[in-house]
């Protein structure tokens, strides 16, 4: 099983839905954000993350190396064992924490994050400027500091991963206690995350506590990790060679990442999955932007699934997964 530092997911019980966004997510290299009240288990869910993901390959492992020497961390983990980085800031965390800068112009969290994870508990309570100014880096894999006589360039290609709670007594809707938050908290915990941010996030999943009965440790053994990353190499597979076929680069060679202008040709919806599309986008009033992440994760489902055209049920529960946060 995992180790101290990352929990396998058979060390989870329940939770069958955040666990199969979990593997999804590791195939096609989507952000996801867990939404849940204290307790339930997002934080222990996010921690299994890089238990499923492919290792580094030698190359970004060398990458990964150079940025953590250069930042004064030790490397030898990651050029020895090829683990992906798994960052989590604590909320708290100044914009110069986060993207970088500073007088001495260090590298921030989501540098330190290049080629893994960054993981933002509490995503609610960082600093909202520092947020917004995430969506670029999101979109770009790159973090940009510019200043009076210089630009500075830093790679920042990572997942993200965040956990939230409902509000701000972090009841609200589950089922646990009664939510002690008015109307008016409730609207302003909720303006703390941006429609362009959330926009952004590809899966977004409610975490709900889990019953007595299904924590029984004696219960039916669920899959370990190791099972499980097996399922998402050969997802990433599927798409690095139907990617590459594309002529797509390294940085575009997953589901997450592929252009728009290639979306339709890469992602190979049926006519069926497409009613469904076209019915999420008019019901749930999605972006154009939030369609496209939709595509992309209904390829990463049936990638998974091992079919050559996206099926209606991966489309499915695709919009399953945006219904939480548009």
């Amino acid at each position: 099983l995992g180790s101290a530092e990352t929990p396998d997911l058979a060390e989870v019980r329940g939770q069958d839905e955040a666990k199969r966004a979990l593997v999804v997510a590791a195939a096609g290299g989507h952000g996801l954000l867990f939404r849940g009240a204290p307790g339930a288990g997002k934080t222990l869910l996010a921690r299994c993350l890089p238990s499923v993901l492919p290792p580094l390959a030698r190359s970004e492992a060398l990458e990964v190396a150079r940025i953590h020497a250069a930042a004064g961390l030790d490397p030898a983990r990651v050029a020895a064992r090829r683990e992906r980085p798994f960052r989590a800031p604590h909320h708290s965390a100044s914009r110069a924490g986060l993207l970088g800068g500073g007088r001495q112009l260090g590298p921030g969290e989501v540098t330190l994050a290049h080629r893994g994870v960054l993981f933002l508990d509490e995503l609610p309570e960082f600093d909202r400027h520092s947020l917004e100014s995430l969506r670029q880096v999101l979109e770009e894999g790159r973090v940009v500091h510019a200043r009076a006589e210089q630009r500075v360039v830093l790679p920042a290609d990572l997942q993200l991963l965040a956990a939230a709670n409902p509000c701000v007594c972090g009841y609200f809707g589950s089922g646990v206690r009664d939510c002690r938050c008015d109307d008016g908290a409730l609207a302003r915990y909720e303006r703390r995350l941006s429609g362009p941010l959330l926009d952004r996030i590809d899966l977004h999943v409610p975490v709900r506590p889990v019953r007595f009965a299904d924590l029984d440790l004696a219960g039916a053994p669920t899959p370990e990790s190791a099972a499980l990353r097996q399922e998402v190499l050969r997802a990433r597979e599927l798409q690095t060679r139907r990617l590459t076929a594309l002529g797509l680069p390294d940085g575009m060679r997953r589901n997450a990442r592929i252009p728009p202008g290639f979306l339709f040709e890469a992602t190979r919806p049926t006519r069926e999955a497409r009613q469904i599309l076209a019915r999420a986008v008019d019901q749930l009033a999605l972006s154009a932007r939030a369609a496209h992440r939709l595509l992309r994760v209904a390829r990463t489902i049936a990638d998974l699934d091992g079919d050559a055209e996206i099926p209606s049920a991966a489309m499915a529960e695709a919009v399953s997964y945006r219904r939480e946060g548009g």
